[in-house]
């Protein structure tokens, strides 16, 4: 027997249609949650990002502020460091260098130096004791007109300089002797020790010296220029 539909087919095609419909509506929500979902998650993201920002441009302005410190400090130190060395040459009647420059340049050929030793002793000023005929009166008035002296002068100071070295015979140490007597800087230049040294059938002598620096000298430019070019002239 024979089924019969009554359902129009009109009604059948609007049914599916609504049933597509509300999937397409499903799908379209879904979609639209996703799309929210991952707005949410980009704001997110950029708001840490933007906060890491923040904190790293804190962390730069910090580093600024170190690093303009830091160049304020050596600034200050090259300061004080100029400072120092003005101190120290106004303090040192007599550079290092210079003394070093005239004991190297006054060297013969051939003489090589060793040892040098620097000492510097304060020289004890003598005691002047006012005669006994004087008065009381003519004592005090002395030694008040002797204290503002004494306090506001420095000490005096002698500087001796030992010098060990080596040269090939007593005729260099001699002439080491002689140029060295002859500068500006040196006084009393004596041979304290010459002994005769053979090593693989070389000879050659191994000498000391002693000598003072002059005292109250002032060099000018010029003066220690001259030191210094010594040796172009000596050889």
């Amino acid at each position: 027997m024979a089924k019969i539909d009554f359902v129009p087919n009109d009604y059948i095609q609007q049914k599916e249609c609504g049933r597509a419909n509300f999937l397409y509506l499903i799908l379209f929500g879904i979609l639209m949650g996703a799309i929210g979902v991952t707005f949410s998650i980009i704001k997110m993201r950029q708001k840490a990002v933007e906060s890491d920002l923040s904190s790293l441009e804190q962390r730069m302005a910090e580093a600024g502020a170190q690093i303009a410190q830091l160049d304020e400090l050596k600034k200050k130190t090259s300061t004080m460091m100029q400072t120092m060395v003005t101190t120290a040459e106004l303090l040192e009647p007599m550079p290092r260098s210079v003394i070093l420059a005239c004991l190297t340049n006054k060297l013969p050929g051939g003489v090589s130096l060793l040892e040098l030793k620097m000492e510097e002793k304060e020289q004890k000023a003598a005691s002047s004791r006012p005669p006994s005929s004087q008065s009381q009166y003519q004592k005090t008035k002395a030694q008040q007109e002797q204290t503002p002296q004494s306090a506001n002068s420095r000490p005096a100071t002698e500087t001796t300089i030992e010098i060990k070295g080596i040269a090939p015979s007593d005729i260099e140490v001699a002439s080491y002797i002689a140029r060295l007597s002859a500068s500006i800087l040196m006084q009393n230049v004596a041979l304290v020790e010459s002994k005769e040294h053979i090593v693989e059938d070389v000879r050659y002598r191994e000498f000391k010296l002693k000598a003072k620096l002059k005292q109250n000298i002032s060099l000018t430019k010029e003066d220690i220029e001259k030191i210094r070019r010594s040796r172009e002239i000596d050889t």
